[in-house]
């Protein structure tokens, strides 16, 4: 009555061997899983509709956490209150860069910045992607978009 009901090959030492496998297993078609999502999302996202309606991310942004990353992040360059740094970084206040372009043009712009040498830019300075700052996500830069929409009401 001793005996145990598994299988042979569930039980004593080879049923702790299996365990890891199992686990990483496991773990290999969760991340397959999750990798075939994200790319059924942006093939669905690709698809668009037709250029019916666009859809936006206005005011997606917190301001006030927009403020204490510009504090930390931009002001270096920008100025303080975004009023810019001559010769290193354009104002915010009352830019029309930031007056015309879109939540959306925004993000796509601080994404990847600006290099010196283009024609668009005034300064000659480059505007490094994410303010030269990596660690700053999307969600952070609609934050600092937010923050810069309250310097041009």
């Amino acid at each position: 009555m001793g005996e145990s009901r598994l299988p042979p090959w569930r039980t004593g030492a080879s049923a702790d061997r299996a365990r890891p496998v199992a686990r990483t297993t496991e773990r290999i078609v969760m991340r397959k899983t999750a990798a075939a999502l994200i790319v059924l999302i942006l093939a669905l996202v690709a698809c668009g509709n037709d250029g019916a309606t666009v859809t936006t991310i206005d005011g997606a942004g917190d301001p006030v956490r927009g403020l204490e990353l510009y504090e930390t992040s931009c002001m270096a360059c920008h100025g303080v209150g975004g009023l810019g740094v001559e010769g290193l970084g354009m104002p915010w206040v009352g830019s029309d860069f930031i007056n015309t372009n879109s939540d959306a043009e925004l993000l796509a712009f601080l994404q990847v910045g600006r290099a010196a040498d283009d024609p668009l830019n005034t300064t000659g300075v480059a505007m490094l992607p994410r303010g030269g700052n990596p660690t700053l996500t999307d969600a952070d830069l609609m934050d600092l978009i937010a923050y810069m929409r309250t310097l041009n009401v």
